[in-house]
């Protein structure tokens, strides 16, 4: 019981410091987040156009920083966005700076990088997909979100898992069972809609060897601690239960229907 206190002790006094130095900017950030949105569809293309040239930056987040209260924290959103996405950008720009030139020309884009993973060093997959992962957990999330999904991934969602429900207790679980970091998932694989999970920042676009996950991703759910510690300390299952309140389902289909 102590060691868990002094790391939540910890955790909230790093959350602390860490807004107290971006206090001026998180400001400006959040009103321009609720008055300049980028749209979900936006946001996702960003990734699959953008060179591969070592000029990655933030994609504007689609909402404010409290925008998902009470399901998602405004100090837990500010943090994971500002700090942990941030990081994982200008580490992803360092790390394209150390590779043969001639390989970087070769590479237009994340996507087309995931693809042949094994040519690229540890920096590149675990900071290129910490920055597609996120951008992509931004966009399917939105206020006033939940609810059940519509059109073909509605329809796709029943025809694969029965119901909804057992769609919804099938992905919570991948997600629970997920041991220590990483993403649970929903992806189209060979056709069909398949719920699994991925360590660290891996995703089911890597190219990696072993049987891991592979598909094209259309639902995401980050399971880091950062994303949810704060508010829910080590209580993952609230996290989870309170993600399905702000699911962009109209995101979800746009990736379903891609």
């Amino acid at each position: 019981m102590e060691n868990n206190n002094t790391r939540r002790n910890f955790l909230k006094q790093t959350a602390i410091l860490s807004t107290g130095t971006i206090i001026g900017s998180s400001l400006f950030n959040t009103a321009f987040a609720s008055e300049n949105p980028l749209k979900s569809e936006n946001q996702i293309s960003e990734l699959d156009t953008l060179d591969f040239q070592g000029n990655y930056s933030l994609p504007k987040l689609p909402y404010a920083y409290d925008a998902l209260e009470p399901h998602i924290d405004k100090m837990t959103m500010e943090i994971h966005y500002s700090k942990h996405h941030q990081a994982y950008v200008t580490n992803l720009n360092k790390a394209i700076e150390t590779l043969d030139k001639n390989l970087v020309e070769q590479s237009k884009s994340l996507e087309s990088i995931f693809g042949k993973m094994s040519k690229f060093p540890e920096a590149i997959r675990n900071n290129g997909g910490g920055h597609y992962n996120h951008s992509l957990f931004w966009s399917l999330m939105k206020p006033n979100g939940g609810g059940t999904p519509k059109g073909k991934l509605g329809d796709a969602i029943t025809a694969t898992f029965g119901s909804f429900d057992e769609f919804k207790k099938q992905f919570s679980d991948a997600s629970m069972k997920r041991f220590g970091s990483g993403w649970a998932w929903l992806v189209v694989q060979d056709g069909k809609l398949v719920i699994g999970s991925t360590p660290n920042q891996d995703n089911p676009l890597m190219s990696l060897r072993g049987k891991g996950l592979k598909g094209k991703p259309v639902l995401a759910l980050d399971v880091w601690e950062h994303a949810y510690y704060l508010k829910n300390q080590n209580r993952r299952a609230d996290y989870i239960a309170s993600f399905w309140n702000v699911v962009n389902w109209d995101a979800a289909e746009a990736l379903f229907n891609s």
